[in-house]
């Protein structure tokens, strides 16, 4: 039962958080959507700023377990499609995953606000999709399906686009669908010119 409640006021905070930012969400408030007294709260979390850092290491577990890492790869693909594939249903996920776009907000209203949340924006938004992309262009090169090239680069290239088409997603939800389509666009343009020509002929 504890950590039922626990959850539940994480799963409040969160929502709170990305739709009033760190200032504009108070105790009481977050107390009374959940039925609760203000000591409910402070039983299992010290401060507001306890309930913080535990929502944000909450949210890079869950980020890594839906939707990859770095540290957590998803498997190389084995054909220029299987790129196009796993790329769809990564921005499927990120765009359409309540608890992820709420953390995308949450990231973006308070990335200012202190060290470790920028750390996490920049790490959400640009590095980290960059470094699992860097690995993944790499193991495509080995795989002879991409032509030889910096790893590093090709991944700004793919992502940079990408990012910036999920965000749009965000300010304006109703674009969603115009931006997949574009997101797959990209991707298969993306391939179109940096796809091994010689591995695909061969198949």
């Amino acid at each position: 039962m504890a950590n039922g409640t626990k959850e539940r006021i994480l799963e409040a905070a969160l929502e709170m958080f990305s739709q009033n930012g760190y200032a504009g969400t108070n105790i009481r408030e977050l107390s009374a959507s959940l039925g609760l007294v203000k000591s409910g709260v402070y039983k299992h979390f010290e401060s507001k700023e306890a309930i913080w850092n535990a929502l944000l290491d909450q949210m890079i577990a869950y980020y890594a377990d839906h939707f990859g890492s770095a540290e957590h790869l998803p498997p190389v693909p084995d054909s220029l499609e299987g790129l196009v594939t796993m790329t769809m249903h990564m921005v499927n996920i990120t765009v359409h995953d309540e608890k992820i776009i709420m953390t995308r907000k949450v990231l973006t209203l308070e990335q200012f606000r202190d060290a470790r949340t920028r750390e996490l924006a920049t790490k959400h938004f640009l590095t980290g999709l960059t470094d699992m992309f860097t690995r993944i262009f790499a193991g495509m090169m080995d795989k002879g399906l991409l032509r030889k090239d910096d790893p590093k680069m090709l991944a700004f290239a793919y992502t940079a686009p990408i990012s910036a088409l999920i965000h749009w997603c965000d300010r304006e939800p109703e674009k969603t669908e115009d931006a997949i389509r574009q997101v797959e666009a990209f991707s298969r343009h993306f391939i179109k010119t940096y796809g091994e020509i010689k591995h695909e002929k061969r198949n």
